[in-house]
């Protein structure tokens, strides 16, 4: 049976995504509502879809089909997020049954919207699409602009992209980088600290464009310094989404002398070969790749290297690939995303097309992701008989699940402990095995229990 001042909200894509609909959630809150995860005992639905590529597309249409077809009288379904602020007509003409279209750049107004679809039935959907990208708002209603799973925060710096990297449709999604003030992150960091979190992820578009538009250099570096300076009893602080060339020394430093920051640096790449990457419109100096990683290696204690490439971009020749093959097997990342080729319309690399057919993205696909498998499982053989903390998440079957400071929550690999470890305990763990993305291990001087 439907609750009146209920809501049931669907969230898709990746964790930037996420923060967004946890900081609905609490504004709903806020106005009186309460969360169900039944959608049939739900007044509001709303899916925060995801717009970035072609699958994720889909899977939006997807959810927002089922829910409209299953909507009863009384509900009101959202649409929100990244497809509908790229999409908003399309969305509604393909999925009849939504109420309300809000787009990505006005999270915020989330209340607004709900309030007025539930005040008088509307024939046609309540577009809210405003051009000014507000991206970072409603910091003056202590919105928490974080989504904390366990002992883990996901906490957002920055929103939008100024970058002109051809085939992403970001900037059109979300606009220009907006970078939140420092002292609402540093306050955000210890609100997430008293509530129990131990590992903060820091998470942008581009984090290293944190403070640009505020008029600072450097910015992600003074961050960092201030975030342990002023939060000093936040065990981890783990930084993702770094772009290429603005990994500064200043950085670096920060990385490799300020302990709770770990050294872990996710940097996507996209691809090795300057033909392709200067079509990509991104930084083609993979000599400055090569120099910079050294020198991160260097003076960067067991650094943990996450990139992610894409293969099949217009124009990818056998030639081009084979280089982006070669760089990762020079390189040895310790993890690797690899992604096939979207076509996006509206994007600069529209014109480009989509020319290389898509057995042969697959192809390149599963040959790039073999030589990584191995590569991942050769690192990770070298950490057995080394001690490593790890951050335990959950148990099941006698065996305790945790992530130690080379895995980035839910895309990378998970040490499997023996025995019983509390959740949302850092312990100690001695690795005894590897698997290609996979550790195990006991833990050190603990007595083991298994239930």
């Amino acid at each position: 049976m439907m609750t009146k001042n209920t809501f049931h909200l669907v969230s898709l894509g990746c964790a930037k995504n996420t923060v967004d609909s946890d900081s609905m959630a609490q504004l709903l809150i806020r106005d009186g509502y309460q969360f169900t995860d039944n959608p049939k005992k739900a007044a509001v639905l709303i899916v925060n879809t995801c717009g970035f590529i072609g699958p994720a597309k889909e899977e939006s249409f997807r959810v927002l089909g089922e829910l409209a077809d299953k909507k009863r009288d009384g509900q009101t379904l959202i649409a929100a997020g990244c497809l509908t602020q790229r999409y908003g007509v399309e969305v509604a003409e393909k999925v009849p049954g939504i109420d309300g279209i809000l787009g990505t750049r006005r999270w915020m107004d989330i209340v607004q919207v709900v309030r007025e679809l539930r005040k008088s039935k509307h024939p046609e959907p309540v577009y809210h699409l405003p051009d000014e990208a507000v991206t970072v708002g409603a910091d003056e209603n202590e919105t928490l602009r974080a989504s904390i799973a366990g002992a883990s925060a996901y906490l957002k710096i920055a929103d939008g992209c100024r970058r002109p990297c051809a085939f992403c449709a970001i900037p059109l999604i979300k606009g220009t980088a907006v970078s939140r003030p420092t002292e609402t992150i540093l306050d955000e960091a210890r609100r997430l600290r008293d509530s129990g979190v131990r590992e903060l992820v820091l998470i942008a578009q581009d984090t290293t464009d944190y403070g640009h538009d505020l008029g600072m250099k450097d910015g992600l570096a003074i961050l960092l310094e201030q975030l342990t300076e002023r939060v000093p009893d936040m065990d981890w602080i783990r930084v993702m989404y770094a772009y290429p060339g603005y990994v500064t020394d200043r950085l670096i430093e920060v990385m490799s002398t300020r302990k709770q920051v770990l050294p872990y640096l996710d940097m996507p790449l996209q691809h090795a070969h300057p033909k392709t990457l200067y079509r990509m419109k991104r930084p083609s100096n993979i000599d400055w790749v090569h120099r910079t990683l050294g020198k991160m290696r260097e003076k960067i204690a067991s650094l943990a290297i996450r990139t992610t490439f894409i293969v099949g971009y217009p124009g990818e020749t056998d030639e081009e690939f084979q280089a982006l093959m070669e760089f990762v097997e020079e390189i040895r990342f310790d993890r690797v995303g690899t992604f096939q080729f979207s076509f996006e319309p509206g994007t600069t690399s529209a014109p480009l097309g989509d020319p290389v057919p898509a057995a042969v993205k697959q192809e390149r696909f599963e040959r790039l992701m073999e030589l990584q498998q191995n590569i991942s499982l050769q690192v990770n053989q070298s950490y057995v008989g080394k001690t490593l903390d790890v951050l335990i998440e959950g148990f099941d079957n006698g065996i305790s699940i945790g992530r130690s400071y080379r895995d980035a929550p839910e895309i990378d690999g998970m040490v499997l402990v023996e025995g019983k470890a509390k959740v949302g305990e850092i312990v100690p763990v001695r690795i005894t095995g590897a698997m290609a993305y996979d550790l195990t291990g006991v833990p050190v001087n603990q007595v083991i229990t298994l239930a």
